[in-house]
């Protein structure tokens, strides 16, 4: 079976923390991170294998948005035993598919949100999350920021659609939602420091670098494995990436009302 995971990383360099203060306690940030553990443990069945976590890959194919549902409504997706995808139309019109299909594809917009494909994904998704939705929560309404994520997480996933219409590959992952926050954080706060663990080669360093570098630089390497992958296929969802951080870019003010500009104030540490 292959996965589109939505993957929140940057190669070579990994966020740890951000100089940006919060004015209270980011109260949904930390819900929806729980949200996310709690669907990939409980609902997903996360189990060690003697190699590594894996995934209940039937809640996967359940449960998971496949964009060919979207494109051809009414059209219900099921498992091969092979683990092939098959949908009713690609039979020849209403014939049944194998296995238990999916429900509404409207639900599986939303639980795909919330859903990763191993413990790397969601851990790396859950740390941006953290080190920068905590501020964006900040920066506006509390209902107000569970819209900005999910109209976030809907436009990433109808551009993964649009580039790929036909796709049958299950994709799942928080990233779509996630980078909306770091388009909205990039715009609202381009000159925080963001304390970076950098990769290169064998060196190992932790650098203070401008939020704009680092989101800007993960902004960018999505655009170009997009354009080297250029199709809604398996491996990473690039385009749910670009859709969620332009939306993000885009949206942001409209809905931040109480940015935080304290942190231009050459006194405010990276903590």
């Amino acid at each position: 079976m292959g996965l589109a995971p939505r993957r929140s990383s940057l190669r070579g360099l990994l966020p740890l923390k951000d100089n940006v203060p919060t004015r209270r306690f980011p109260i949904l940030t930390v819900a929806l991170i729980l949200v996310n553990v709690a669907m990939f443990f409980a609902f997903q069945h996360a189990h060690w294998n003697g190699s590594g976590f894996a995934v209940s890959d039937t809640n996967v194919v359940k449960y998971a948005y496949i964009p060919y549902e979207l494109t051809h409504l009414g059209s219900h997706c099921g498992e091969l035993p092979d683990g092939h995808i098959l949908c009713q139309r690609q039979l020849g019109g209403t014939g049944a598919v194998p296995g238990d299909h999916q429900p509404s594809v409207w639900l599986t917009i939303l639980t795909a949100m919330f859903m990763h494909g191993g413990l790397l994904h969601i851990a790396g998704n859950m740390l941006f999350l953290w080190i920068f939705g905590n501020n964006i929560e900040d920066s506006m309404p509390r209902p107000a920021f569970l819209a900005f994520y999910l109209m976030g997480g809907l436009a990433a996933t109808l551009l993964q659609t649009a580039v790929g219409p036909n796709s049958t590959v299950p994709n799942l992952g928080a990233s779509g939602a996630i980078a909306a926050v770091l388009g909205g954080y990039a715009l609202l706060y381009p000159r925080a420091r963001v304390v970076t663990l950098v990769f290169i080669i064998f060196f190992i360093t932790v650098l203070e670098l401008p939020a704009l570098v680092v989101l800007g630089g993960w902004f960018l390497l999505q655009v170009a494995d997009a354009g080297i992958s250029h199709t809604g296929g398996g491996g990473v969802a690039y385009f749910a990436h670009i859709g969620g951080f332009l939306f993000g870019l885009l949206a942001i003010k409209l809905f931040a009302t109480r940015a935080n500009t304290n942190y231009l104030r050459p006194n405010i540490p990276v903590y």
